[in-house]
């Protein structure tokens, strides 16, 4: 080969090498300018309002728990957070469509133990999976139950009662506001734990169950401790005890069940926020720093408190563990009772 044929190649070899390095240099900077582009869209999140998902009707408890929050949040956050009731299936419609939505940060549910650990054992078929379907954004608090009687009943304390209910034919019957919800399943969990006789009579809601218990109806009711407060305080309720690790803020005079001689019992019907699995980890952790000092604020704390919730601000993590320990030994209980809903 000449010397100039030789340069020619040379230089044909050097100009593709080059134009290679061109191409690369080029995909790498378009790769990057993606990467900076969603590391600015994380940081810059919010820049419009985020829809916040109450799987149940207007004007409860939860849908009051969901405002007060969302309320508090959205002004931390710099954006309105719009709390959307979507009613239905135990809460199984509202928490699906938050399954299905884009893990962007602008939608989230308000999740509940009774659809995010009990439907999952409950329910034949469930339209997501609490664990894979979603991520974690931290738990709000615990909604204290308790385990009430007429005041005529012939027992005053939890041990009487647990006697008064085996020797009664066919058992006492205690109402709650449904199949599958806390209460039930804390009342079956009292049955296997101390051999109580005791029948389940299932309520559309605890309004009534409430009401047959006061008119001296049925003998017991476990509900929540502030659809109950009223009556025990004035008389027309007996308090047994509560089923929480420490006593009630609202019913300090009230035993827990592992004082009234129950041991190991602490059932509580607890609330959080969790948004699309894959959420990205800078919304993420955002969104959890900002809830806790949300319930590390005392006025949020007491409105929350009326509502019969107690704040419990805490990390993904613990959330989480939560929901995982809640759904194993919820599960045992429903199988053990052989609870199921159509």
């Amino acid at each position: 080969m000449h010397v100039s044929q030789r340069t020619q190649s040379l230089r044909s070899i050097t100009g593709r090498r080059t134009w290679l390095s061109v191409v690369a240099l080029a995909a790498v900077s378009v790769l990057s300018l993606g990467g900076v582009t969603t590391t600015q869209a994380q940081e810059a999140w919010p820049t419009k309002p985020i829809r916040l998902v109450v799987p149940f009707t207007p004007g409860g408890v939860t849908d009051t728990t969901a405002r007060v929050i969302a309320d508090s949040l959205g002004k931390r956050l710099g954006q309105s957070i719009i709390v959307d009731n979507k009613p239905g299936a135990s809460g199984n419609i509202g928490t699906a469509l938050v399954k299905s939505a884009a893990p962007d940060g602008y939608t989230l549910v308000l999740g509940f133990d009774g659809t995010m650990v009990i439907n999952p054992h409950v329910f034949a078929k469930l339209p997501f999976d609490t664990l894979k379907d979603f991520t974690p954004i931290g738990k709000v608090g615990d909604a204290t139950i308790i385990l009430v009687s007429h005041p005529d009943a012939p027992f005053k304390t939890m041990a009487e009662m647990i006697a008064v209910s085996k020797s009664t034919p066919g058992g006492l019957s205690f109402g709650t506001s449904g199949t599958g919800g806390t209460p039930h399943i804390a009342g079956e969990l009292l049955k296997l734990k101390t051999g109580a006789k005791l029948v389940h009579v299932p309520y559309k809601g605890g309004g009534q169950a409430m009401t047959d218990v006061v008119g001296g109806t049925i003998p017991l009711v476990y509900t929540a401790v502030a659809g109950a407060h009223g009556f025990i305080k004035s008389g027309k309720l007996r308090a047994l005890a509560v089923s929480s690790a420490q006593r009630s803020s609202a019913l300090p005079d009230v035993p827990t069940f592992i004082e009234a001689g129950v041991p190991d019992f602490v059932v509580n019907s607890w609330v959080g926020i969790l948004a699309p699995a894959n959420l990205p980890a800078a919304i993420a952790n955002r969104l959890n720093v900002d809830l806790n000092a949300v319930l590390s604020d005392p006025p949020v704390r007491e409105r929350l408190r009326v509502l019969g919730i107690e704040a419990t601000p805490g990390s993904a993590d613990q959330f989480r563990d939560e929901m995982r320990r809640d759904l194993t030994r919820y599960g045992q209980v429903v199988k053990a009772a052989g609870i199921s809903v159509e």
